[in-house]
């Protein structure tokens, strides 16, 4: 940080701002680092989580890593001693994401800020002003005790690395709102024994809606599992090569023009894991079309068939989380933004790490490389503007 600047103070200023600490954010800051720039007088990371783990931090408590829900490494992990070939596969996933990371962020000195949230970013002749607010703890209380709980800095360059987390979607389906019963998303699924006894309707067709039915057997009195297109089973344990390139390519072709990113999982299929194997030969997973409404104690589909429902799962995915970009004016008249090799079209000094094709974990470490070495070149422009300008 500059000589005088007060942290979070108005008068703050850095070269760069990365704006999250997942796998995406962490991955451009590993190169970042490589390429010389320093903590703080060029480099700030802010991260709205309370931890370390990104996403994988807010996991429900029994997901495992695995064939199903892996986790590469991130740049320079394997020498770090932190990769995850030898992760603990007994303990909770997002326990065991955390703590690597939380190593990994000491190694490179990040001294991330968390959890600050980003408000909103505008643009300035020289940068961005970027606001921001001290997330509260869940005593209530701000997290940020010792520190201002708002303010903002000035970056030459933002990289937004925000993911999908704080974005989830829940399709509108008639009725959806007078339903009694308790009605969740992925976000907020912690444990099968919150449904316990209950009749539950889990909905998507992706591994988190496959692992809650496979959780809720035995626990919830029913599940009905009902998906918006009939799953594309995989008769591989792992997702093939081909189809990965394929449905990276659908997201970069939908990037560049701006337009609302498809659906990774529609574009990959689900692998069969042997435990969605047993789930199927044992008449747990058991796909039903979708319904076409919800009523007040249950579902009912367009034949007529009622389903009773306590609890709907909402396992319906998660949008780009971009509106703390709003007053930039990037949205397009499709719903996205347009972002061509991970830079703005329309912004040259913002970046995104971590959207559409970069989404893949393996996609988050390539482009991580690439966009940092962007950023170094935007930042060397800039000082040969002002050498030439005196």
């Amino acid at each position: 940080m500059m000589v005088g600047m007060t942290p979070g103070g108005e008068g703050e200023r850095t070269r760069v701002l990365v704006i999250g600490a997942g796998q995406a954010g962490l991955s451009v800051s590993w190169y970042l680092r490589r390429l010389g720039l320093e903590v703080g007088r060029d480099l700030v990371v802010l991260d709205r989580g309370p931890g370390t783990g990104g996403a994988w931090q807010h996991r429900w408590e029994s997901l495992r890593l695995g064939a199903a829900h892996r986790v590469h490494d991130l740049p320079g992990m394997d020498g770090l001693g932190l990769g995850f070939a030898d992760a603990d596969r007994s303990a909770p996933a997002r326990d065991v994401v955390a703590d690597r990371y939380a190593r990994y962020e000491d190694a490179l000195g990040l001294d991330v800020r968390r959890p600050v949230e980003v408000t909103g970013v505008t643009g300035l002749g020289d940068g961005f002003s970027v606001r921001w607010a001290a997330r509260a703890s869940s005593g209530g209380a701000p997290a940020a005790a010792t520190g201002p709980e708002s303010g903002s800095l000035r970056a030459e360059v933002v990289v937004n690395a925000t993911g999908t987390w704080g974005a989830p979607f829940v399709p509108w389906y008639p009725g959806r709102d007078t339903f009694r019963g308790r009605q969740l998303h992925t976000s907020d699924y912690r444990a099968a024994s919150e449904l316990e006894g209950l009749d539950v309707v889990v909905v998507g067709g992706g591994t988190s809606a496959i692992g809650f039915v496979l959780e809720l057997d035995g626990i919830a009195a029913s599940t009905t599992w009902v998906t918006r297109r009939p799953v594309d089973w995989l008769d591989q344990g792992e997702l093939d090569v081909e189809s990965a390139v394929a449905a990276v390519a659908a997201q970069d072709r939908a990037a560049r023009a701006g337009q609302a990113l498809p659906s990774i999982v529609s574009g990959t299929g689900v692998p069969r894991t042997r435990r969605f194997v047993s789930g199927i030969e044992r008449g747990v997973l058991v796909e039903r079309p979708m319904f076409a409404a919800v009523e007040p104690n249950g579902v009912r589909w367009a034949d007529g068939t009622f389903a009773h429902a306590d609890a709907i799962v909402w396992a319906t995915g998660f949008r780009p989380e971009l509106r703390h970009l709003a007053p930039l004016g990037l949205r397009s008249a499709d719903g996205g933004v347009s972002v061509e090799g991970g830079a703005s079209t329309l912004d040259p000094r913002l970046f995104f790490a971590g959207y559409g094709p970069q989404a893949s974990t393996i996609g988050a470490n390539r482009a991580g490389r690439a966009i940092a070495r962007q950023v170094v070149a935007r930042l060397s422009e800039s000082d040969a503007v002002r050498r030439r300008q005196g």
